[in-house]
């Protein structure tokens, strides 16, 4: 069965740029920019599906942490 979508973790890479990890498949990826992590995010999913349909629809959900000093 086809999943309708598929959803990504995304969080910002201490090196720079930004990793996306699937939720619920083994797909991650990075890219340098957030224009670059949609097109690689893209590319992923394509190839994790090859041979079978895929979702239609990609989310990313930016998942930034943040110390604050109280």
């Amino acid at each position: 069965m086809r999943p309708s979508e598929i959803i990504f973790e995304v969080t910002e890479a201490p090196e720079g740029g930004y990793d996306a990890r699937a939720l619920g498949f083994a797909i991650f990826t990075q890219g340098e920019d957030w224009d670059d992590l949609k097109a690689m995010t893209r590319d992923a999913v394509l190839c994790h599906f090859e041979g079978k349909e895929a979702p239609k629809v990609i989310r990313m959900h930016l998942v930034r942490e943040e110390a604050i000093a109280v």
